[in-house]
């Protein structure tokens, strides 16, 4: 899997698609139960219901910061808007589940963010994917630091074609 980059007004968007060996309702948990994000995200605290608000921190990246939850659409749709903890911007977060009988599809979108940082964040949005990907697979996370170092330069490539 490697996903696509692009800009719109002016902000990066970082695009992922993958197919996970496991029925949507379990997708979605894995994706909104704070017990389960611990286990290949970060940890999140606070209330992850619509409108709701929360603090989070992500293993991989280190990220920390707040967001809120702007859509829930269970099983089908999450989008959360999330700040930095030394940012002004915002950047969206969204989440969008398919089932397809024992499987489900998820593309994940993220927006907001400084086009010249795409590469960076598409290999860290994939390193993200691929853990929630290993975590439903019955694995452990990968090594954050290598496999970002190992996605990066496709990622450069890619962001080197975007406005």
């Amino acid at each position: 899997m490697l996903g696509s980059l692009r800009s719109a007004d002016g902000k990066g968007v970082v695009r992922m698609e993958d197919r996970f060996d496991t029925h949507i309702d379990d997708l979605w948990s894995a994706l909104t139960d704070p017990r389960r994000l611990a286990g290949w995200l970060g940890e999140v605290q606070g209330d992850l219901r619509l409108g709701g608000e929360f603090r989070a921190h992500f293993f991989a990246s280190g990220w920390e910061g707040t967001g809120r939850v702007e859509a829930c659409e269970p099983p089908q749709r999450l989008l959360v808007v999330t700040k930095h903890a030394n940012a002004s911007e915002e950047q969206v977060i969204e989440a969008a589940l398919t089932a397809d009988r024992d499987q489900t599809i998820l593309v994940w979108e993220e927006r907001g963010m400084p086009v010249d940082l795409l590469a960076a964040y598409g290999a860290g949005v994939q390193v993200h994917v691929e853990d929630l990907a290993a975590y439903v697979a019955g694995r452990k996370r990968c090594d954050a630091t290598a496999r970002f170092d190992e996605l990066f330069p496709a990622y450069q490539e890619l962001a080197a074609n975007v406005s």
